[in-house]
């Protein structure tokens, strides 16, 4: 997904430090004139298939350290 990959690489390039917030979904759906569902998706690849972002519910969504990069959720 385009979106996800821009975000991975300031994420790696060091344009997005750990622990930093990015903006919501709502705003990124607005910079990106796209569905907040398309947001969604992108921060879902990030988190889940990635490990370069965790949501914390209530709060945003944040990068992680860089130990996390590269781990995925196993299925089991």
């Amino acid at each position: 997904m385009v979106m996800a990959d821009f975000i991975a690489g300031q994420i790696e390039h060091g344009r997005r430090a750990p622990a930093s917030r990015l903006p919501s979904e709502l705003d990124m759906a607005n910079m990106w004139g796209v569905a907040r569902m398309t947001v969604r998706r992108a921060i879902q690849e990030l988190a889940e298939e990635r490990g370069l972002v965790q949501t914390i519910h209530g709060k945003g969504t944040f990068v992680t350290s860089p130990s996390r990069w590269g781990n995925q959720k196993s299925n089991g």
